[in-house]
C-alpha cells in the first residue's frame, strides 16, 4: 500500500490542486527509485510566508514522524509552500531534492542540521550532491542554497515537464503589497496583510535583501515597493530575485 495520490487517471480539468499534488507526488516517487533510502511521505503544500518574518520565506521542509498511518505508522511530512511555485518547475524540484536529502539524512540517522534545523553542515552538502544537487554556502544557514544543474534537469525531464503543466498557479506572499477596498488609490500593506490604504514604506532605507540562484549567490538591495510590482531577474543565472531565498526547515 501506498501512501501517495498518484494515479494512471488524469487529474479533472478544472482541479488545479489535483493536477499540482499529482505532479509533485510523481516526482517525490521518481526520486525514491533513484535513492532508494528516501523514505515516503504525506504532501503538504500551504503557505510558506505565514508567520514568517517580513521578506523571508518558506520553500519546503522535510518533517519527521508529523502523521501517522493507519498501517504504517509514523510517516513524515513533505511540505512545499506555495510561494515558491512562481519559481518554476526546475526549481520546485530543487525543493524536492532538498528535502530528498533530509530524508536521507533521517533515514540513515545522520545529523545534518543544527540551530533548529536551520543551519545545513557538510554531512548535508555530501548528501545534497548525492541527490544531484549543486551547493553554495551561506554565512547564516550552511550549505541550504541549492540549484539543480542541467545534468539532474535533465535526469529528470519528464519530471520537470509534468510539474511544468501543473503549477498554473502560485500564492501570494502574506507580505507583498496590494490594493484594498476602499483605498481609492496607491494603498499599503500592514504586517498582517491588510490594506491600510496609506503607504507602509519599510522605515529601513536599505532596502529588502534577495538573492539570486548563483554559486554563491548574488544579493541586491531593494525597495519592498519596487520588489512588489514583479520579477527582478539576474543577468547571470537566469533566475529571479527573491528575497527571503533560505529554504528553512522545521526541526525533524
Amino acid at each position: 500500500m501506498t501512501t501517495t495520490s498518484a494515479t494512471t487517471e488524469t487529474a479533472p480539468a478544472e482541479s488545479i490542486t489535483l493536477a499540482l499534488v499529482d505532479a509533485i507526488e510523481r516526482t517525490w516517487a521518481a526520486i525514491r527509485r533513484r535513492h532508494p533510502d528516501v523514505p515516503r511521505v504525506v504532501v503538504t503544500i500551504g503557505s510558506g510566508t505565514i508567520g514568517a518574518a517580513r521578506g523571508a520565506v518558506t520553500l519546503g521542509h522535510y518533517a519527521g514522524a508529523r502523521w501517522v498511518h493507519q498501517e504504517d505508522g509514523d510517516l513524515p511530512e513533505l511540505f512545499v509552500g506555495g510561494e515558491g511555485l512562481q519559481r518554476g518547475a526546475v526549481d520546485v524540484l530543487g525543493t524536492l531534492l532538498h528535502e530528498s536529502a533530509h530524508g536521507l539524512a533521517a533515514a540513515r540517522d545522520i545529523k545534518d542540521t543544527s540551530r533548529q534545523g536551520r543551519w545545513h553542515n557538510a554531512r548535508y552538502k555530501a548528501l545534497g550532491e548525492e541527490v544531484g544537487l549543486t551547493l553554495a554556502k551561506d554565512e547564516r544557514i550552511g550549505w541550504s542554497l541549492t540549484s539543480v544543474p542541467d545534468e539532474t534537469a535533465q535526469t529528470y525531464a519528464a519530471e520537470v515537464e509534468r510539474l511544468a503543466a501543473a503549477i498554473t498557479a502560485y500564492r501570494r506572499s502574506e507580505h507583498i503589497a496590494r490594493l484594498g477596498p476602499g483605498t481609492g488609490g496607491a494603498g499599503g500593506e500592514d504586517e498582517d496583510g491588510g490594506a491600510t490604504g496609506k503607504d507602509t514604506r519599510a522605515s529601513s532605507n536599505n532596502g529588502r535583501a534577495a538573492v539570486c540562484r548563483c554559486e554563491p549567490p548574488r544579493r541586491i538591495r531593494v525597495a519592498p515597493t519596487v520588489l512588489a510590482l514583479g520579477a527582478i531577474t539576474c543577468g547571470c543565472c537566469k533566475s529571479e530575485f527573491l528575497a527571503g531565498q533560505d529554504e528553512e526547515e522545521q526541526p525533524r
